[in-house]
């Protein structure tokens, strides 16, 4: 795989770059010292992964991601100096379709260098991802085939990957204050970031967020999101945490959370699919659709990543496609009027009932 690196600091773009040609599968494709030059060169001869820098003069990291992937989108990796001090910067990155991120390896007191191996793993998830093709989801999860829930708690669930961030904040941003269902989120981030993307989408929520605990009972009125690298799964109005498989590409797992709601239940259940890569969803979303659930899937146009989406719509899995500004008000609608879906074909609003923003725009990445 090409790999551009972007980064003003010219001893961290060598370390990158020794990295990078270290790795077999992996080549250094060029390395830009700024966010002008990385827009040239990416257009000159687009690679397959781009290492990005945040800070930087003239256009930053999180600027240089969002023309990138309007103009010419592959996948983007924000390495930083410091993702923790950055945190609002990343998931401004995020938002514009970078994948994740890692703090930039540094030379340490001992041999060898530091943050290399968290590198190099970023790295060879992406390859699986894009190269080696993402395995399709196995139903095995513990609460298949289980008895009814006996919650009459509406749950919402919400599963979204690349561009996620910015597309989770419009959504909670438009549910009300004491929002009478439980609202669950996973989001594919590394585990170091769920603390602050918790804090951060707070900012924009009308309703307590925080990350879910082992066991925690759950009230109305509240958004959990996945903590750490198991999955989240939900039974009986309490969440519950569960191994992924030794091969899982995403941790946590969208498909998990889908597939533990999808059974007989007695409270409305909204599954909803965002913007992502892979197909990460689309067959827990399936499963929910077949225990009755609404389930809804971010449209093309307006999703960063049209993977996780289209994927879903490939397999019927969705009852409604959506526009991102129209599945806040459709989740409000579904669980304020209790609304359950009927058994139709999955069916898309027309373009012109809902608006979308002109600054949101679909990007095709190859579908894994």
């Amino acid at each position: 795989m090409k790999v551009g690196v972007v980064n003003d600091s010219r001893m961290a773009a060598e370390i990158l770059r020794r990295i990078v040609s270290g790795l077999s599968d992996f080549t250094v494709a060029w390395i830009a010292y700024s966010g002008e030059e990385a827009l040239r060169l990416c257009a000159e001869s687009r690679p397959d992964i781009i290492l990005m820098d945040l800070i930087m003069p003239g256009i930053d990291g999180a600027e240089t991601t969002r023309r990138i992937m309007k103009t010419m989108p592959c996948v983007i990796l924000v390495v930083t100096a410091t993702t923790v001090g950055n945190r609002d910067m990343v998931f401004e990155a995020m938002g514009f379709g970078a994948l994740d991120a890692v703090n930039t390896p540094a030379l340490g007191s001992g041999p060898g260098l530091e943050g290399a191996e968290a590198l190099i793993q970023k790295l060879q998830t992406v390859a699986r991802l894009v190269v080696s093709r993402e395995p399709r989801t196995r139903l095995n999860i513990a609460s298949q085939g289980q008895s009814a829930d006996t919650s009459r708690s509406p749950v919402v669930a919400i599963g979204a990957s690349t561009g996620g961030p910015q597309a989770l904040v419009e959504i909670l941003s438009q549910l009300p204050a004491g929002f009478p269902a439980i609202v669950l989120v996973v989001q594919h981030v590394d585990q170091q970031f769920t603390p602050g993307l918790a804090a951060w989408l707070q900012r924009h929520s009308r309703n307590p967020v925080s990350i879910a605990r082992p066991g925690e009972l759950l009230a109305l009125g509240g958004v959990w999101l996945a903590g750490g690298n198991q999955n989240l799964t939900y039974r009986n109005g309490a969440v519950f945490y569960q191994l992924p498989a030794e091969d899982a590409v995403h941790r946590p797992s969208i498909d998990a959370l889908f597939l533990s709601l999808a059974q007989t239940h007695l409270a409305p259940r909204t599954g909803v699919l965002l913007s992502g890569m892979g197909r990460d969803g689309a067959a827990g979303l399936l499963a929910l659709r077949k225990s009755g659930a609404l389930t809804i899937a971010q449209d093309e146009a307006t999703s960063v990543v049209y993977g996780m989406p289209k994927a879903a719509a490939d397999i019927g899995a969705a009852v409604e496609i959506l526009p991102l500004p129209a599945i806040g008000p459709r989740i409000k609608d579904a669980i304020l009027g209790h609304t359950l879906p009927d058994d139709r074909a999955p069916a898309q609003r027309p373009a012109d009932e809902i608006s979308s923003p002109a600054s949101v725009r679909a990007i095709k990445i190859p579908n894994p």
